[in-house]
């Protein structure tokens, strides 16, 4: 589970510490990018949260969605049609699933602690 929360970490103190200029003309391949990316490493948490994190699978499920989504705008603004936007929506539903799945694992990961104290303090009385 550190491994993408360390990435995601890295990335926004390396963005906030650096001063780095985007031009206009590249701020759709960048922003999806960026979504592209915030999808892996929220995968990446919920796939720790489930138990089934792969570290290879994620590095390379990150590099890959970034650059096909950014492939993507590319090829769209070539042929002057916005295809970022089909990228835009498939990541953001994923995005979605992603923090859904892991508000719910953290939500019964807490229940459990809760009833395994409570299981452990009435052993302890009786």
């Amino acid at each position: 589970m550190w491994l993408p929360v360390l990435g995601l970490v890295v990335g926004v103190a390396l963005g906030l510490v650096t001063n780095v200029t985007v031009p206009v003309a590249f701020s759709s391949y960048l922003s999806i990018a960026i979504l592209a990316a915030l999808d892996t490493v929220l995968g990446g948490i919920r796939a720790s949260l489930e138990k089934s994190f792969d570290g290879a699978v994620f590095l390379t499920g990150f590099f890959t969605n970034t650059l096909v989504a950014a492939l993507l705008a590319y090829i769209g603004n070539q042929l002057g049609v916005d295809l970022y936007l089909a990228a835009v929506v498939a990541f953001g539903v994923r995005l979605f699933n992603n923090i859904a799945a892991i508000r719910r694992g953290v939500f019964l990961l807490l229940r459990q602690r809760k009833l395994n104290r409570e299981n452990a303090a009435s052993r302890a009385q009786s």
